[in-house]
């Protein structure tokens, strides 16, 4: 039989629970801490001391209690002395984060408690590692001395997923000894609106990422749902119409040639057919025009929000979500098309599935998946402070 844990193993997990609250709900007083843990206080203070010496968190009289001019000590001291603020020590402690769109790349420099300090973005070209490394040497330059970088992750698209080739590229560029992690975007969107989004509040949730094609991340049981191999959550290529168009992935019908960019330009009469003129903006242009009264983008809406409710709907009732997130260029078809997706999760999500699930759209925004990356970074930091960190 195998001994149960030692008072050193005890003793670190406490830590990165602790460091974990901080790093997640921002500075907390000893007092919260000691109430959200369930530790006592002498084991509050030792392991904020032990956290603070490491350089990972510091700590503060809170707001408004210094002695005041007039107010004599005996006073300070029959009001009872104030519980100690612990706050992350964002700018010292960080990591580097890296969304790799299908147009874009964006990177930030994030502090410990999620704080973005520094943020890039650039056009996404061939030699994409060179730009990643022209952003990091920009980020570096107004880093304090005693800052210390955790770690890196990035945010992929489908079509990026080799992740230890990459995560592999993206260390030997930034000089770390360790390969930057890889997820993704989808993964990492729900990740970051799990921990600090609109769905700090669910243990069951579906986002959905939609740019060049669709992509899901899976939280069920406050966990996410990788699968085996990294894939799950590849929801764009769900059949959903059997003699629909051909899919880039060799099938056809599936999800992601209903409700995708080229699925929507085609229908507003914007496709040239050849793939090109699509992205963002072109999406942000139907948009626009069905609001404006375009009967034809007006048309496209819906039929897009009608195969949009479609696929919600079958992932409510197989996942059976507290929320929905629609992300990417798919928060716009949502929004300009929330009453047919409504509508058609109505007619065929089963009512005890449908009946609480909530729609949302990130709130984190765009930022959403880089977030995710950056809290990719930080897992091994909160799961041992100590032998991670930066003492």
């Amino acid at each position: 039989m195998r001994a149960g844990p030692s008072q050193e193993e005890i003793r670190r997990q406490n830590l990165g629970a602790l460091l974990r609250q901080v790093h997640l709900r921002g500075a907390l007083s000893r007092a919260e801490l000691t109430s959200s843990l369930g530790l006592n206080r002498s084991t509050i203070g030792a392991l904020t001391a032990d956290l603070s010496a490491a350089g990972l968190v510091r700590e503060e009289l809170p707001a408004g209690s210094a002695p005041r001019e007039g107010i004599p000590g005996q006073a300070l001291r029959r009001a009872g002395r104030p519980s100690l603020v612990v706050r992350p020590q964002s700018e010292r402690v960080y990591a580097y984060a890296f969304a790799l769109g299908a147009e874009r790349i964006t990177a930030a420099r994030v502090g410990l408690g999620g704080q973005i300090l520094d943020r890039r973005e650039a056009v996404r070209e061939l030699d994409e590692l060179s730009s990643v490394q022209h952003m990091v040497r920009q980020m570096q330059r107004p880093v304090p001395r005693d800052a210390y970088c955790i770690g890196a992750g990035a945010a992929t698209t489908a079509t990026d997923r080799a992740d230890e080739p990459l995560g592999a590229a993206l260390a030997e560029v930034l000089g770390m000894e360790q390969p930057v992690s890889i997820a993704n975007r989808a993964d990492l969107g729900a990740l970051a609106e799990h921990t600090r989004g609109c769905a700090t509040d669910a243990e069951s949730v579906i986002y959905l990422h939609g740019d060049v094609g669709v992509a899901g991340g899976i939280i069920a049981g406050g966990r996410l749902v990788t699968g085996h191999g990294g894939y799950a959550g590849e929801v764009g290529h769900m059949v959903v119409n059997p003699n629909g168009r051909p899919c880039a992935c060799g099938s056809r019908g599936c999800w992601e040639t209903e409700i995708g960019e080229q699925a929507l330009l085609r229908a507003a009469g914007y496709d040239r057919g050849d793939g090109a003129g699509g992205g963002r903006a072109a999406v942000l242009a139907v948009v626009d025009a069905a609001a404006r009264g375009d009967a034809m983008a007006q048309a496209a809406v819906r039929h897009v929000g009608d195969w949009l409710g479609f696929g919600v709907a079958n992932l409510v009732n197989i996942f059976n979500p507290e929320t929905v997130i629609f992300g990417g260029t798919l928060r716009e078809v949502f929004i300009a098309g929330a009453a047919q997706v409504r509508s058609r999760i109505n007619r065929n999500a089963l009512l005890a599935s449908r009946e609480r699930v909530r729609l949302r759209t990130p709130e984190l925004g765009e930022d959403a998946p880089l977030i995710g990356a950056a809290e990719l970074a930080f897992q091994r930091l909160l799961a041992d402070p100590l032998e991670a960190g930066a003492a």
